[in-house]
């Protein structure tokens, strides 16, 4: 054997490598043995006596910086161990394997050398074992073919090598880096990953593997949404996956960059629950530390984006509990090679060094099968470089190899070993095993009790999107739903309430319909709070289009109804109050369903063009993405349902105003009538404090909803809390007033009744007889004041009726009566009915009086004298018997016409002409007028 160029230190300081070496048939220079020496021949089996030389090419120096000789060196032992059991077995009777090391020194051109030389000056090696350094593996390999020689790696990963044109004679029983994408693929499938990112560093051995990634993911519905490489430093590649939101990330990077890589990956927040980091697995154990001083991260930072990172690797060791080839279980093989190394390197190559070695044998014993069975003349140690027959059946026999060995099943696909891939994630600073993948079976194995993920299931592959409808709380909406049915069952109640007594006068007093027209709006408005707090939880979006636009007509209609009965009722107490002149005015029930009709028709005016014009759709609006709350990785999107259309502000507008202008009308009107209190409108009070209840209540309801109207719970519950407040307080103040007089005090109806004084009888003359006009109008809110007002003008009008009787009894019919009477009693009739306390425009009473007052002064008394009848003769105005005749009329009348306004006589009188203190001459005149009783 050609001598190598230099000395390896193991040969002087290492006795025990040097044995073994030395075994293995290793010819260190200046020894002096002879090339093509055959060399482990001692203890071998008699019938053992030919060797089969195989090449050994490897790193073999002490160096301990060179990592690449730690792996030879680590291999030996295992080496020993697989050709003594061959040897033990007779496996390869009567030959015995002789292999032969040649130091590589991972340097290409004394590799190229070593492997020359060895072909040259040694004998014909019938294969090559070894190839560690990828770059001296590919130049030996390309050149094997040349020399009909098959080639058996243990360590060569390097993907460039699984060329079949390039290197058909080249095998290896370690599985290439490209292997581990299956495996890749096996996860990312496991966990229903579909999106993933890779970062690569840009060195052919890395950049191989992502193009190999990419191959093995084309078509399997697994997107690679970015695709980064970096030279020096990868924080822009990191920051740039992160803007592509990739939470799946597939590295291909040494040890060296890694560090850099999780620094900056912590800077960039992309560990934790929401990330997941697939690396390579082959790094050093402890890694890290070896790095840490090169990168600006503190290694607490580095630790913590490193937390949870899977690793990648082929499986150094079988984990099955099964016999090999051997007869050992791989459990039991590895302590035979702890025990054979002693204190000397490890490399986690040696399992397929092991199985290296059986391999080789194995061909070599199916090309002797096959040679005994078809030629006898030829023997296997009849090989040379150019015998291509026999280089042929060896190739043959290596592609037949199937066999479990220590580091699996072992067999070949096109050369390339289909092994078994190891998962290991980083958990507390250590590696720990989740899962293996075997490539024969193409199964995957996870260990779901040791795989921790940092949150509380395995990150999503991106940034899911959940899609949450905002919706109704199903309690809130039963506790406002149950709310809602008391208030309908009330509102019935008062429905057959004010039915059952609308012939009482109290009830009739009050309009009966236009209380039914409260009633039905207060319903429907409690019936749209059913419909609006339906939404696309409870039912679907079709039926959800279609009460956007039934449950704004009924709310619609249920205001204007009920709102519109109370306008008219506010109103008609204002026209009345305000009625200065005194004209004669009666405002029936018909006039206020006309204007109560005239709001609705509006209304539907303005609802059905909105429904033919642009009717209302179901719209769904999207807020921010928010934290999943349970602290699933998810981003909740919430997203909410409107009722809206293309011109929904111009609607609203239109709709606004209407009832915003009726609204401020109708709270005039009540504040204009605030102090009124008629009691034949027994409940104008109460309606003008539930229209100013109802404008308040929803100018604020309205406007807290708009502000509200991203919260769906919020908005449902102060709508319907402001439409349940708005009905209810309106129908208590109507009706509860009502109950509880009707129950307490049924004949209270009758205490303030009103007159009014029509003609009875037909017309006899129309220049000589008049009506008295008709009082129909109401006292003021101040009754008690204007009571005791009125018992003193009657005590007044009582005293002057005994003065004119006493005047009258003394006084003849002398000039000096009629002086007297003109100058003393005009004057204290004038007195009484220009009284200063009843001018005052702003009381009815008082402008009662002072109208009656202007329109018929005293001065025209004679001429209106409504006791005189057409067949009485024409006397002189001025006669004390004339004066004294309308004296005693017209007062009576006075009496009983104005002042049961304001509570005065009773209504029981007769006749106004009729008095007690009448003389006997006008006692017998037939009344032309009757009291008649009757509301408003």
């Amino acid at each position: 054997m050609h001598p190598s160029p230099r000395r390896p230190a193991a040969a002087t300081s290492n006795p025990a490598m040097l044995l073994l070496l030395l075994c293995l048939g290793w010819a260190p220079p200046g020894w002096g043995w002879p090339r093509g020496s055959s060399r482990g021949a001692a203890g071998l089996p008699p019938n053992a006596t030919t060797p089969i030389s195989i090449m050994g090419l490897m790193p073999l120096s002490q160096s301990e910086e060179d990592q690449k000789s730690r792996i030879g060196r680590g291999v030996l032992p295992a080496v020993q161990l697989a050709m003594d059991q061959i040897r033990n077995e007779s496996l390869l009777n009567p030959y015995f394997l002789d292999l032969r090391l040649y130091d590589t020194e991972c340097d290409n051109a004394k590799g190229l050398k070593a492997f020359y030389d060895a072909i040259k000056y040694g004998p014909n090696h019938l294969m090559v074992f070894g190839g560690v350094c990828a770059t001296v593996t590919s130049i030996i390999a390309e050149s094997l073919k040349g020399w009909n020689l098959v080639q058996l790696s243990f360590a060569a990963t390097t993907p460039e090598l699984a060329d079949k044109k390039k290197y058909p004679y080249f095998f290896r029983t370690v599985p290439s880096d490209n292997a581990v994408n299956p495996a890749i693929l096996k996860l990312l499938k496991y966990y229903h990953w579909k999106r993933v990112g890779t970062l690569t560093q840009d060195l052919p051995r890395f950049s191989e593997v992502r193009n190999d990634l990419t191959g093995v993911l084309y078509g399997e519905d697994i997107e690679i949404s970015d695709t980064e490489s970096f030279s020096d430093d990868p924080c822009t590649s990191v920051k740039k996956l992160k803007g592509n939101d990739v939470r799946i990330i597939l590295g291909q990077f040494d040890e060296e960059m890694a560090v850099k890589v999780f620094c900056c990956a912590y800077d960039e927040e992309m560990y934790g629950s929401k990330y997941l980091w697939i690396i390579p697995g082959w790094y050093e154990n402890l890694w890290w530390e070896s790095w840490i001083n090169s990168s600006q991260c503190l290694s607490k930072n580095l630790l913590a984006a490193m937390e949870g990172y899977i690793g990648v690797d082929f499986e150094p060791l079988s984990s099955k509990t099964s016999k090999t080839i051997s007869g050992r279980t791989p459990q039991q093989y590895e302590k035979e090679y702890n025990a054979k190394r002693g204190d000397g390197q490890s490399s986690k190559f040696h399992g397929y060094a092991y199985d290296g070695i059986w391999v080789i044998a194995k061909t070599l014993q199916r090309a002797m099968k096959y040679l005994n069975a078809t030629t006898k003349h030829q023997k296997i140690e009849d090989f040379n470089y150019t015998n291509h027959k026999l280089g042929k059946i060896f190739l043959d026999a290596m592609n037949e190899t199937n066999f479990f060995g220590v580091t699996g099943q072992v067999v070949f696909r096109n050369g390339e070993r289909m092994g078994t891939i190891k998962f290991t994630q980083f958990q507390e600073r250590k590696e720990v095993k989740v899962g293996e993948y075997n490539a024969v079976a193409d199964t995957l194995e996870i260990n779901n009790s040791v795989i921790r993920f940092q949150g509380i299931e395995p990150p999503k592959d991106k940034t899911i999107i959940q899609e949450e409808l905002r919706k109704i709380s199903l309690p809130l909406y039963s506790i406002l739903s149950a709310l809602t049915i008391l208030g309908m069952i009330m509102a019935s109640a008062f429905l057959f309430f004010n039915i059952k007594n609308r012939n009482q006068k109290l009830i009739k007093m009050s309009s009966p319909y236009m209380n039914n027209l409260i009633i039905l709006g207060g319903m429907l408005s409690y019936a749209s709070i059913f419909l609006f707090g339906l939404d696309g939880s409870f039912v679907s979006e079709k039926t959800f289009e279609t009460l956007c636009t039934v449950r704004t007509w009924i709310l619609t209609v249920g205001y204007t109804t009920a709102f519109g009965a109370m306008f008219a009722k506010t109103w008609r107490v204002h026209a009345i109050f305000k009625n200065v002149k005194m004209k004669k005015k009666i405002i029936k029930d018909q006039k206020l369903l006309v204007i109560v009709g005239g709001m609705l028709l509006i209304d539907l005016c303005i609802l059905i063009c909105w429904q033919v014009v642009d009717p209302l759709r179901r719209t769904v609006e999207k807020y921010n993405m928010e934290p999943d709350p349970a602290g699933r990785d998810i981003s909740i999107r919430p997203i909410l349902e409107h009722c809206e259309n293309t011109h929904m502000t111009i609607w609203l507008g239109i709709v606004y105003a209407y009832k915003g202008l009726l609204m401020l009308f109708g709270c005039f009107l009540a504040w204009e009538t605030r102090n009124v209190s008629i009691p034949a409108l027994n409940d104008s009070k109460y309606i003008g404090m539930s229209v100013y209840n109802v404008g308040i209540m929803c100018i604020i309801g309205a406007a807290v909803s708009f502000l509200t109207r991203d919260q769906p719970n919020v908005q449902f519950c102060i709508v319907a809390l402001v439409i349940i407040f708005c009905s209810t307080i309106t129908l208590c103040l109507v009706f509860v007033p009502k109950l509880i007089t009707l129950r307490t005090n049924p004949d209270a109806a009758t205490q303030n009744r009103r007159f009014q004084f029509t003609q009875n009888q037909k017309k006899e003359d129309s220049k000589t007889s008049t009506s008295v006009t008709s009082v129909n109008q109401a006292s003021t809110s101040r009754l008690e004041g204007l009571q005791s007002e009125n018992h003193r003008l009657r005590m007044k009008i009582t005293e002057l009726d005994k003065d004119l009787e006493e005047v009258t009894m003394q006084l003849q019919d002398t000039p000096e009566k009629t002086t007297y009477i003109k100058q003393n009693h005009y004057q204290d009739l004038n007195d009484i009915l220009s009284i200063r306390n009843f001018t005052d425009s702003k009381d009815g009473e008082k402008a009662i009086l002072k109208n009656h007052l202007d329109q018929n002064p005293p001065a025209q008394w004679g001429s209106s004298d409504p006791c005189r009848t057409s067949k009485d003769p024409i006397e002189d105005i001025n006669s004390p018997e004339h004066i004294q005749r309308r004296l005693s009329l017209q007062l009576p009348i006075l009496h009983h016409a104005y002042l049961p306004s304001i509570g005065g006589v009773d209504a029981s009188c007769a006749s106004p002409c009729v008095s007690p203190s009448a003389s006997p001459r006008h006692r017998h005149v037939p009344p032309s007028f009757r009291v008649m009783v009757s509301g408003l």
